[in-house]
């Protein structure tokens, strides 16, 4: 039923779900506000913190004039379950004003006028009584000693509209229905994440016979310290229970595996367990528990993979047959996607006993939140029921809420989304195929935009199974083009090991798959020698991760922005801190302000058209812009020229100040 006030298609209000935030977080809420007639209305959000405290309203203001929809930003302060309203309202006071600033001066009904106003503001000092200056200026309104124009600019000087505007009359109060609202907590919306393969760390061969002595967690421990000194938050481990022997990958994915090679750690399951087991090659439960304190005390995360598929050695293979399907053969169904076939691979068929499934799935799930892990990285979760899912990070969040699920699921955009809105605290996305100025930045405006409310991009540069033609063709330059897009563009960002020294030979041309792959077999790699060397970009990655750090700006997605450059192999974007002054001209306290060459095989040349107030100042300022990664300061206005050698420096990545020069 519609309110005395319509308030229609508020917004963030996703058709599935409930819209997410972070605490702190800064979102726009936005609604269609009408009315009959010309008196004039005001509008604004009210937030309910998880104990139901009401915070608000905040004031909405008409996004464009004559559009009738009206927003305004608000931040959730803690995590929990929040709810948000809109309401609206008649603004006697506004109508009253805008009335008077148009008879007063042509003298029509200009006591009238004013003896209206004087009740009004009466009425105002009434609800607000330790503002007794209300009443006072409604005394004076009454003084006809006092010409009615001297009067009337009592009556609108900036104090009384100020306090008017802080708490004003409000006639015909209509509210919205309250919507949901999650708030997580940060490390949903910003983190760099960093994969490694713990069995490649401190592994050696045997002799020449293809045998291995593998790394264990307590060797894979000594990469730590390393990892958390380039700033990562995260350490993302790929499955670490036992593997299969059936049909065991070899080398490059060989149908056949030798004697020494270890096999796909997707492949999970062997007589040594399932998935709350770990493989006893890397060691036992303590030496997991051991990672991940070492982790904790170096400042990062264990992020842990749920892939929910066995190898055919898997317990659950002769303890739960139902579990899976069964051919016409009376053999079980291996994966498969024709032509491609994966014999090592078994999936679960979630219809056969889904309340069985489930509960050893929540069973896994917990187990390993027992052992300090509190961030899984879902494999491929857009192959099972999206109900299952659902129904799973529902269960966790309603006892941890703080236990955090990143969705795998490069797919169809529709699947991404409906996963993100059932619960997925993060998503990966199609960044990595995004590389042009026009597709990188018209998709970073669909992420920052409306689906922002309710999926959170992860912006992996590489994965073990992708390796873009990008980064193979591009050399050194491609991989710092694309880490510092990734690190800037999106809150959440990370690397898989060995992306740092520009690992970029496909396994064959037009393949996305690395050369003798992590995936099937060991690959150890000389960290001090590569460091020597200056065959790494890790300095970059540090400085990256440093600057996130540092800038709340870099911390959020919504506030994202692009520039003009008239040169499609440059791209700019800004992103402006949401803690800032309101409005143009006020020197914002955090901008960023990112200039890229897109082109990692020449230089690129052009001029930037800045949107000044997007960066909190007005058109005719001049600002001084300082590059973080050269140290180097020029002063900008609307207009600028650039020129990145992608082989020097392909990005500027500016913070912003007023230079106090008008220009």
């Amino acid at each position: 039923m519609i309110g005395r006030i319509p308030i229609l298609n508020v917004s963030p209000v996703p058709d599935l779900g409930t819209a997410k935030a972070v605490a702190g977080e800064t979102f726009t809420v936005s609604a269609t506000v009408i009315r009959e007639g010309h008196g004039a209305l005001g509008a604004g959000v009210v937030l309910y913190d998880p104990q139901g405290r009401r915070q608000g309203p905040t004031p909405m203001r008409e996004v464009t004039p004559g559009t009738d929809r009206y927003a305004a930003e608000v931040r959730p302060t803690c995590e929990g379950s929040w709810k948000f309203a809109v309401e609206a309202w008649d603004d006697p006071y506004a109508t009253w004003r805008h009335g008077a600033e148009i008879k007063i001066p042509l003298g029509q009904d200009a006591e009238l006028m004013l003896e209206e106003g004087a009740r009004l503001l009466e009425r105002a000092a009434r609800r607000v009584p330790r503002r007794p200056e209300l009443a006072q200026v409604a005394e004076r309104l009454r003084d006809t000693a006092l010409p009615a124009a001297e009067r009337l600019a009592l009556a609108t000087a900036t104090d009384v509209l100020a306090e008017l505007g802080a708490a004003p009359l409000r006639d015909l109060v209509t509210r919205s229905k309250r919507f949901p609202l999650e708030v997580h907590r940060k490390r949903a919306l910003f983190g760099s994440w960093y994969e490694f393969f713990p069995r490649s760390e401190g592994a050696e061969p045997l002799g020449q016979d293809g045998h291995w002595r593998p790394g264990t967690l307590r060797t894979a421990a000594k990469r730590l310290p390393a990892i958390a000194d380039m700033g990562f938050d995260v350490v993302y481990l790929p499955p670490v229970h036992p593997v299969g022997h059936s049909f065991r990958k070899g080398r490059n994915n060989a149908l056949r595996a030798g004697p020494g090679d270890p096999g796909s750690v997707w492949a999970i399951g062997s007589a040594d367990g399932g998935h709350d087991a770990i493989h006893p090659d890397l060691g036992d439960l303590d030496d997991f528990d051991a990672f991940v304190a070492g982790a904790r005390e170096l400042g990062l995360e264990v992020a842990l993979d749920l892939a929910l598929q066995c190898s055919p050695d898997h317990p659950w293979v002769t303890e739960h047959p139902e579990w899976f399907t069964v051919r016409a053969d009376g053999s079980i169904a291996y994966a498969e996607n024709p032509p491609k076939k994966y014999q090592d691979i078994y999936p679960l068929n979630f219809d056969n006993d889904p309340d069985g499934i489930y509960a050893e799935v929540l069973r896994v799930v917990r187990h390993w939140m027992a052992h300090g892990v509190r961030i899984f990285r879902v494999d491929n979760p857009h192959t099972k029921p999206v109900a299952f899912w659902e129904r799973l990070l529902a269960d966790i969040a309603r006892t941890d809420p703080d236990v955090l699920f990143l969705a795998e699921a490069f797919t169809r955009p529709a699947m991404m989304h409906t996963l993100a809105k059932v619960g997925f605290h993060q998503s990966y996305t199609y960044f990595t195929w995004r590389n042009g100025k026009e597709e990188l930045e018209g998709y970073l405006r669909e992420l920052s935009g409306e689906a922002a409310a309710y999926m959170r991009p992860n912006f992996f540069a590489n994965t073990p199974d992708i390796l873009h033609a990008y980064l193979q063709e591009g050399g050194r330059p491609a991989f710092e083009i694309r880490a510092l897009l990734a690190a800037l563009l999106s809150p959440t960002w990370g690397i898989y090991s060995g992306y740092e020294l520009c690992e970029n030979t496909p396994v064959r041309p037009g393949s996305e798959e690395y050369l003798n792959s992590e995936k099937y077999e060991y690959r150890p790699r000389d960290w001090a020698a590569a460091e020597a060397a200056g065959a790494t970009i890790s300095p970059l990655i540090t400085r990256l991760n440093e600057l996130r750090r540092a800038h709340p700006a870099l911390q959020e997605l919504r506030n994202l922005r692009f520039h003009h450059v008239d040169r499609p192999q440059l791209t700019c974007f800004s992103k402006r801190s949401a803690t800032v002054g309101e409005g143009p001209g006020t020197g914002a306290d955090d901008v960023v302000l990112v200039v890229v060459n897109l082109d990692p095989h020449r230089p690129a040349e052009g001029t930037v058209w800045l949107d000044m107030p997007a960066l909190g100042f007005t058109s005719e300022d001049r600002i001084l812009v300082t590059d973080q990664l050269s140290g180097e300061s020029y002063e900008w206005g609307g207009a600028n020229y650039v020129h990145l050698d992608p082989n020097i420096q392909p990005a500027h990545v500016f913070t912003v100040a007023s230079s106090g020069k008008p220009r």
